[in-house]
């Protein structure tokens, strides 16, 4: 099997006076609350939701997993 590898996003600004689609974007992402990390393996759909909701948003760092 190959190995994954794993992105580490953080919640930098908060989701108030935004769409509910951005919004729905960040909890489908895992973030519930500001300065929140989390950390998701790196595929397509979760590159497109960053890219829909990168001002809020910030990649900290991509690592290999077995």
């Amino acid at each position: 099997m190959a190995d994954k590898t794993m992105l580490k996003i953080k919640q930098v600004k908060s989701e108030i006076g935004y769409n509910q689609k951005q919004r729905a974007t960040l909890r489908g992402l895992g973030l519930r609350r500001m300065q929140q990390i989390v950390e998701v393996e790196d595929t397509a759909a979760v590159r497109g939701m960053i890219n829909k909701v990168s001002h809020l948003v910030a990649v900290l760092e991509g690592e290999k997993n077995a």
